[in-house]
């Protein structure tokens, strides 16, 4: 079986989702090869932190960046850097003969991305830009409505990312948001939701923007005063080729909100819906369906998506396991795996398991002898 081995630049919040993910993928997906990160670059200037994450997370070794890209034995290499890195590092690995998965944005500016997307068909090594809310089961769903015909031509549509944290008073400022370092709420979340219009509704055509800064101050890290140089919040109308018009919306300036993208597709034949925040079922509204006054059927349907996946999936949770089961599992092992850590009694206890199995019998007996049971 074939064996990929993976080069890591960059363990911030994504490189450890990456390398969870990949970590994780045999129990999900039987794939005909194996693959693991073999390697891994956390910092250039700060080596013991590599060695660190390296050992913390059963890493086999340790590199700097220089030595990955010309390492024979590394297949992948996966770009989990700031944005204004990504450009360089991508076309050297290129010139090295890797392949190359990138985080998103893929570069700073359209310029760099042409150029690494002629670089890599030049090559013909294998590259890629995560934008991972398409593999979301209900966005899988909704692409399979509309390429089957079932909203019919697409008239309208809003997509929306929103975040709160530019409102936070006592989060400080991250690269994320400054403009030297390609931030801005456009280019975090922008991607995601430019992307999933491009790959449920079509190329864009035209667009009209407004960027709005509703803080002029934050704090830096340190505590000092940053003066606000990147967008919070970004709203675009756009037109599409086919003809279709729509909004899309960016936004760390919304109080209430954690991590809401969202869509709504208007179709001459039927809707869609989709919220990440209820991200088990996409609404979908068949115009066709009857809607007489009385005895109609038409109404937004709440289609389940849950865990389905075609294969090469598992099955691996079952596929009626809601999003988020599994964290409960990953939860429940840590809170008793740091028990016995503490020498402290794990909750919840044997005990626990027998008290419930207690009132299963009691329940059992009550349905047996069709009589109220007493536990007391």
């Amino acid at each position: 079986m074939k064996h990929l081995n993976i080069g890591l630049l960059g363990f911030g919040f994504m490189g450890k989702t990456h390398l969870w993910a990949v970590k994780n993928l045999p129990f999900f997906y039987d794939l005909p090869f194996t693959a693991e990160v073999a390697a891994v670059c956390a910092s250039e200037r700060h080596p013991e932190k590599s060695l660190e994450i390296a050992k913390t997370y059963g890493i086999p070794r340790a590199a700097d960046e220089t030595t990955l890209l010309n390492d024979p034995t590394i297949d992948i290499i996966d770009i989990c850097t700031p944005n204004p890195y990504h450009f360089e590092t991508a076309k050297a690995a290129l010139l090295a003969g890797k392949h190359v998965l990138c985080e998103k944005p893929l570069t700073v500016t359209a310029a760099e991305g042409y150029e690494l997307a002629e670089l890599a068909k030049a090559t013909g090594l294998i590259c890629g830009t995560v934008f991972n809310n398409r593999h979301l089961a209900p966005v899988m769903r909704a692409k399979q409505l509309i390429d089957e015909g079932k909203l019919g031509r697409i008239l309208s549509f809003d997509f929306s990312y929103r975040h709160n944290s530019c409102i936070d008073p006592d989060r400080r400022v991250g690269w994320k948001q400054t403009a030297e370092a390609g931030g801005g709420t456009l280019f975090d979340l922008g991607p995601h939701v430019i992307d999933l219009c491009h790959f449920l509704c079509g190329k864009v055509a035209s667009v009209a923007a407004k960027s709005h800064i509703a803080f002029p101050t934050h704090l830096r890290a340190d505590g000092s005063v940053w003066q606000t140089d990147a967008d919070e919040a970004f709203y675009i109308i756009c037109e599409l080729r086919n003809g279709a018009v729509g909004n899309i919306t960016v936004s760390k300036l919304t109080q209430g909100a954690n991590d809401e993208l969202a869509f709504t597709i208007n179709g001459t034949l039927g809707s869609l819906s989709f919220s990440l925040m209820d991200p088990n079922y996409l609404n979908f509204y068949d115009a066709t369906a009857a809607g007489s006054p009385v005895g109609g059927v038409r109404g937004y349907t709440r289609i389940e998506c849950v865990g389905r996946y075609p294969a090469p999936a598992t099955g691996f949770p079952t596929p009626k396991a809601p999003s988020g089961w599994l964290r409960g599992h990953i939860g429940s092992m840590a809170a008793y795996l740091t028990a016995v850590y503490e020498g402290r009694p794990a909750e919840p206890s044997f005990e626990d398991g027998a008290y419930v199995q207690t009132v299963m019998e009691a329940a059992k007996k009550s349905a047996e002898a069709r009589r109220e049971v007493s536990l007391c």
